[in-house]
């Protein structure tokens, strides 16, 4: 991978990975601890689990969809509000169907407002994350220009087993998966602020090591809620048999993986599933997912000042991704300046340094945006937040 270097820059390209490797100071874990379960939700529920739970309450059947019309599409959570329900039987459909999962704890804001990071309380006490982006506020330019959309950024468990040293959230361990009811619930609580147009799993956790609860909350956004599968994109840090498995869901979602090295030696390092799955296989698997689902999958590289950002391993991602005759339509990639944790070693790239990256990429036909980093000054990195309150 260091072909076409120099000497020195060979022996600057080591050094920088010995430095990558010093940081990694967790296994891997690919079970979660198995924990007290919160309380099974309404969102838990499956449509064709729903009027036999219902009836099985005492309740009329009809009520389902009743519950459904409140909570998903009024994201309306608190059954004491809903006139039509009778008065006498709220207090217990709330106990049965639709007990707390979420307590706020703390909420930032950022950018005039348009950008919301909360950090929740679930029922055993752990924390996570959830950021909401609005862009194309009228008024607040700070929320960038195009139409109003608005993008949430969800947890998908309770701290992470992934290990990746440079992430806050991985270097806090795995506590538990969070079920489908606890996903759905950050969702819905964004939707009673703002009509969304994207959800992203790209908070606290790696979705594919949660993929039953996630594949639920997917289901439940594009059943229940209405939204379009296409505006969802699930996130990886490179777990191949769950790429291929989402493949077959027949859900157009978009797949992010999250690469951040071209080259094993690196990315043993700095993503150790990569110790796993090797970036030859987390490329073929990814690029078979675009080939049966359509969907041009986008390829997250976290620039790490003087770790990954250097222009020749630009040149060799490009290598990686248009390799075995695949060429470049297949895949976005998102450069992405790291946002660093308080007393971490880990910096952002420098700015010509971003730029040259990018503009190698594009030298080889290859799309690249570099993503816009929001919240900065609100413990934007995911599991900053959840850090602190520990």
């Amino acid at each position: 991978m260091n072909k076409g270097l120099t000497a020195s820059e060979k022996a600057r390209a080591d050094e920088l990975d010995a430095h990558a490797r010093a940081g990694r100071t967790l296994p891997l874990v690919f079970e979660a601890p198995r924990r007290g379960k919160p309380p099974k939700h309404w969102a838990d529920l499956a449509p064709d689990e729903r009027r036999p739970a219902v009836t099985a309450a005492g309740l009329p059947g009809f009520r389902a969809s009743q519950f459904d019309a409140h909570y998903y599409k009024q994201a309306n959570t608190d059954p004491a509000t809903w006139t039509d329900l009778p008065a006498s039987l709220r207090a217990d459909v709330a106990e049965t169907f639709f007990p707390p999962l979420l307590r706020e704890v703390a909420v930032q804001t950022a950018d005039e407002g348009t950008t919301v990071k909360t950090l929740w309380r679930l029922h055993d006490d752990n924390l996570v994350e959830s950021v909401l982006m609005e862009y194309g506020v009228p008024g607040k330019p700070s929320s960038g220009t195009g139409r109003h959309r608005a993008t949430l950024c969800i947890s998908s468990q309770a701290g992470c087993g992934m290990a990746c040293p440079f992430c806050a959230t991985g270097q806090g361990g795995l506590q538990r998966n969070l079920s489908a009811g606890e996903i759905v619930a950050q969702v819905v609580a964004a939707s009673a602020r703002v009509r969304l147009s994207n959800v992203v799993f790209m908070g606290m956790g790696e979705p594919m090591a949660n993929y039953p609860a996630i594949m639920a909350a997917v289901r439940r956004m594009v059943d229940d809620i209405g939204m379009s599968a296409r505006g969802i994109t699930v996130s990886t840090v490179g777990l191949v048999p769950r790429i291929e498995k989402l493949a077959t869901e027949g859900l157009p979602v978009t797949l992010a993986v999250s690469l951040h090295a071209p080259d094993d030696e690196l990315r043993d390092s700095l993503v150790p599933i990569n110790t796993r799955f090797k970036v030859g296989q987390v490329v073929d698997a990814a690029y078979r997912y675009f080939e049966t689902t359509g969907r041009r999958v986008s390829i997250e590289y976290a620039l790490i000042r003087d770790v990954n950002d250097q222009a020749w391993r630009a040149d060799a991602l490009a290598d990686v991704l248009t390799g075995s005759g695949r060429g470049a339509g297949w895949v976005h990639v998102n450069p992405i300046p790291l946002n660093p944790t308080p007393g971490s070693k880990w910096t952002a790239s420098r700015r010509r340094d971003e730029q040259e990256f990018v503009r190698r990429l594009n030298a080889r036909g290859i799309a690249a945006t570099i993503r816009d980093t929001r919240g900065q000054e609100i413990d934007g990195a995911c599991g900053q937040l959840a850090a602190k309150q520990k």
